[in-house]
């Protein structure tokens, strides 16, 4: 199975890229938001999924190794298949997967294309016991998962727990559940040591700007 590509982009489609490597081009099927950032002529370096089934074999190029963890693991919840995966990552990045699956926020999930409520609170509910332990893993940090354990990983941490309590606060307000926690995030690496209040203050000039 192929896992890693480095090579030449040679040409970029609407939903593929050709990467040329020494001399063999390989079409691998890609998010819009990895295809923007790519450019005919310029070397690239993908993490690659090898799609088999019996009637077909394709491949699936991603920025990096953590993007295709996602791809697979969202795979695992039944009905949804290659094309929804793809499509929860043109709008949520890892981190913001995890974070949408803590949260139980279905709006989130929801923004992808052909993701409906329906399959939205499945992949919620199905991922729950998943997402800690590969999210730990990973290095990737979980801002709405205080006071609670999802997997393996124990987040009855202070500071994330000020982080969430600031999310929670903001989606309260009627902020979209992703915008306030980017902004929580912004406001947690500018702040030295961020309490609720100062984090909602800060987030809500994020916001604001």
């Amino acid at each position: 199975m192929i896992g890693h590509l480095k090579g030449t982009i040679a040409a970029i489609g609407a939903d593929t890229l050709l990467i040329d490597v020494m001399g063999v081009g390989y079409e691998a099927y890609a998010a819009p938001r990895l295809l923007q950032k790519l450019c005919v002529g310029e070397a690239a370096t993908l993490s690659i999924e090898t799609y088999v089934r019996e009637d077909v074999i394709r491949l699936y190029g991603f920025e990096n190794e953590r993007e295709r963890q996602c791809f697979r693991l969202v795979q695992t919840v039944q009905g949804v298949g290659a094309k929804h995966a793809l499509a929860i990552l043109q709008v949520l990045s890892p981190a913001e997967l995890y974070d949408a699956v803590a949260a139980e926020d279905v709006t989130a999930l929801c923004r992808a294309h052909g993701v409906g409520k329906k399959l939205a609170q499945r992949i919620a509910t199905e991922l729950q016991s998943k997402v800690g332990a590969l999210a730990a893993t990973s290095g990737e940090v979980l801002t709405m998962t205080a006071r609670k354990k999802v997997g393996t990983l124990d987040v009855a941490d202070p500071v994330i727990a000020a982080r969430a309590d600031a999310v929670s606060a903001l989606s309260h307000l009627g902020y979209d559940g992703i915008d306030a926690r980017r902004a929580v995030a912004l406001a947690a690496e500018a702040l030295d040591s961020p309490g609720v209040e100062g984090l909602i203050k800060a987030a809500l000039k994020e916001l604001a700007a």
